[in-house]
């Protein structure tokens, strides 16, 4: 099943797909609910790996309907939360697990 909207492609990864020239590689990033924090229908998106987790909190919120006051908080690893200026691909090159990178989030400070 492919589902594309303007800011993600959900896809299941493939091992088998390399990037073209014109491509940017992706990665698959996996949205886990912490707490109260609303859940998500689609939970694994294929991701620009350039793009920053500044950007993932800002696409997040929409989707959760956030208030002007509301924050959405992301963590990794159920323990620290990355800096917004790092790039998805960093993220998954340090923090990645079984060919995805796994984000965790809520709406009210949870680790570190």
């Amino acid at each position: 099943v492919i589902w594309k909207s303007h800011l993600f492609v959900m896809a299941t990864p493939t091992t088998d797909e390399k990037p073209t020239a014109d491509e940017k590689p992706k990665v698959t990033v996996s949205l886990k609910q912490v707490g109260a924090a609303p859940a998500l229908k689609k939970k694994k998106f294929l991701v620009e790996g350039d793009r920053t987790i500044a950007w993932i909190i800002q696409w997040l919120s929409k989707q959760l309907r956030c208030e002007e006051n509301e924050t959405v908080f992301l963590y990794i690893q159920q323990a620290f939360a990355p800096s917004p200026d790092m790039t998805i691909q960093n993220m998954y090159t340090c923090y990645g697990v079984q060919d995805k990178l796994i984000l965790y989030y809520c709406k009210t400070p949870a680790w570190g």
